[in-house]
């Protein structure tokens, strides 16, 4: 994984000095599309993506958190809670040696779901057209589990904004408290939590409850999570079991 630490450095830098690419050919475009295709093409991690042949430019948002705090492990087992289309599930095969490249590495479990169909990935167990707030997907994912305890549970689930501050941020605190839920249950002892927020509104609440059922919890803001962006990621870590 050196070559791809190398990569995240130089476009880490690249990004800071890249120019801003104007696109041809926009007529019968309407201006946020145009906005969207501006951003794509000055954005040096969506190159990047291609290059290192992942399906979307947020893997380096979970390469960077990796990189810097060692929640991926080979022999780990990992569920990916809004997968699709599925870029952070090939940072977790190729981390976990869920994909068997390894051949001297521990084997690792790697779950992703998502409301919408995912195309195979290797080394990857996935639930698309899977609503994971229902009991039903989450008893899915268990039974695939099999008793295995989880040492990380990531989240880039978002609901679809409304443009409503309030009842946005009330809508993926609910998918958070969900998903940290989930984690309490079937996690490890020492396991980690990822999960994404928008940082306006009630995150000190959910920082506090994290704290409940876990030695560290802070708030990062990846290099590759756009600027503009309210985008940001609370990272948990070091889960303290749960007393029967």
């Amino acid at each position: 994984m050196n070559t791809l630490k190398t990569l995240t450095r130089n476009f880490h830098s690249c990004g800071h000095e890249c120019a801003k690419v104007v696109p041809k050919n926009l007529k019968g475009r309407g201006k946020s599309s145009q906005e969207w295709l501006t951003r794509q093409l000055s954005d040096p991690f969506v190159e990047k993506a291609k290059m290192m042949n992942y399906r979307c430019r947020s893997a380096f948002k979970l390469v960077e958190i990796n990189e810097k705090h060692g929640i991926l492990k080979p022999g780990f087992t990992v569920i990916d809670c809004g997968a699709s289309p599925g870029s952070w599930c090939q940072v977790a095969a190729a981390e976990t040696n869920s994909n068997k490249a390894q051949e001297t590495k521990p084997v690792g479990l790697v779950i992703g779901i998502d409301l919408l169909q995912i195309y195979p990935i290797p080394g990857v167990h996935l639930l698309g057209n899977a609503d994971f707030m229902k009991d039903e997907t989450q008893q899915n994912v268990k039974s695939i589990l099999c008793e295995r305890k989880v040492d990380c549970v990531l989240s880039d689930m978002a609901p679809n904004a409304t443009g409503i501050r309030n009842l946005d941020q009330e809508n993926i605190t609910k998918l958070s408290y969900s998903v940290l839920r989930f984690a309490v249950l079937t996690s490890s002892v020492d396991a980690s939590l990822l999960v994404k927020l928008w940082n306006n509104g009630d995150v000190p609440q959910l920082e506090k409850d994290m704290l409940r059922f876990y030695k560290t919890v802070k708030m990062i803001k990846p290099v590759a999570s756009r600027s503009e962006s309210a985008e940001v990621f609370m990272l948990a870590k070091g889960f303290l079991g749960l007393k029967s």
